[in-house]
């Protein structure tokens, strides 16, 4: 194993045990690091989606067993969102808007990991079944296109709008991250632009184990907001090379 496929690992380990503190399958992290190893489009979104599948997973049980889940609300933003992200994945893209893309969605990224999150006994109330299906549905088309779950769009959206409390949205992001990431997935495939490369299965074992521990330390113990907005600063630094140097 070379030197620049250690770095590989451990980023995309540091980027999992982070995202899934939060919910987050952490696509849009993975992108970033990935972006350093000279993938090609097709094999740069797959790659996402996949890892994004597996970690938020690990989110999805942490935060459910913790009873964090709205299942009612949840269900809503997936209704919106699943035919949306299909279309999304199914989409051929031109290099340039691919990375623009991206860009926006490293920058939200960043942006969200520098919020300083509400505390979680604040009255909230769901939003009408219209707007969050309208939600859920442009978000998932976004999050199809560019290859990550969209909870990264999700979770800011329903905690500034005062629709959930950061616990529920966290659990709330983890199940439509994975129904996006399969929705995508399945979009990719009947597209044939489906393109996991043998780094991602490299990789796999590394963001497994930080999102497990990811997961259990922000459902159930710590709060990592300083690590956080370290991540959301370097993520805005990968955003900015993405625009400005795209590949």
């Amino acid at each position: 194993m070379q030197a620049h496929d250690l770095w590989i690992i451990l980023g995309i380990t540091a980027v999992a045990l982070l995202y899934s503190s939060v919910g987050h399958g952490g696509a849009s992290g993975y992108l970033a690091v990935l972006a350093f190893a000279g993938l090609n489009k097709d094999a740069l979104s797959s790659s996402g989606l996949v890892l994004n599948l597996f970690v938020a997973s690990l989110a999805l049980v942490s935060f459910s067993t913790a009873r964090y889940m709205r299942w009612s609300l949840a269900a809503l933003f997936l209704a919106g969102s699943l035919p949306f992200a299909f279309l999304g994945g199914g989409l051929k893209v031109s290099e340039t808007v691919y990375y623009s893309l991206l860009g926006i969605a490293l920058i939200a990224a960043g942006l969200r990991m520098l919020i300083s999150l509400r505390s979680s006994d604040e009255q909230t109330a769901e939003p009408p079944k219209a707007i969050a299906l309208l939600t859920g549905a442009l978000i998932g088309l976004l999050s199809g296109v560019v290859g990550v779950g969209g909870g990264i769009f999700l979770s800011p959206v329903a905690i500034l709008l005062r629709w959930t409390t950061a616990k529920e949205a966290s659990a709330i992001a983890a199940l439509f991250i994975v129904g996006n990431s399969l929705a995508g997935l399945a979009g990719r495939v009947s597209a044939h632009t489906l393109n996991v490369p043998p780094i991602v299965w490299m990789v796999l074992p590394g963001a497994l184990a930080g999102g497990l521990l990811g997961s259990y330390v922000g459902a159930r113990k710590l709060d990592n907001t300083r690590l956080k907005q370290v991540l959301g600063l370097v993520l805005l630094v990968a955003a900015a090379r993405l625009v400005v140097a795209p590949g």
